[in-house]
């Protein structure tokens, strides 16, 4: 398969509610019916199986670099991001890569 994969990994801020994390993965459910460069997405919290684990993960597969850029700055991405995710984000890490 070829392609490029966007990975983000994120650490709630203590406080975070289940029902928080369960709209933030709601939300970014719906962002492959609205942003048609997604190719395949995943989403899901930490299994609790490893210490020190993030809580939460975004794997999105996209044909190329430019379907990944377009997803990124897509309006609606935006706004799941800045309304949902930031307010309760304490850590963020990400990787995009050539598959």
């Amino acid at each position: 398969m070829s392609g490029f994969r966007h990975i983000a990994l994120f650490r709630w801020i203590e406080g975070t509610t289940t029902g928080q994390q369960d709209e933030v993965a709601a939300k970014l459910r719906g962002l492959p019916g609205a942003i048609p460069e997604i190719r395949e997405y995943s989403v899901g919290a930490d299994a609790g199986l490893n210490p020190g684990a993030y809580d939460f993960a975004v794997v999105a597969d996209f044909a190329d670099r430019d379907a990944y850029l377009a997803y990124r700055d897509n309006p609606l991405h935006r706004a799941t991001v800045n309304d949902y995710i930031t307010p309760i984000t304490a850590e963020r890490a990400s990787i995009q890569y050539e598959l």
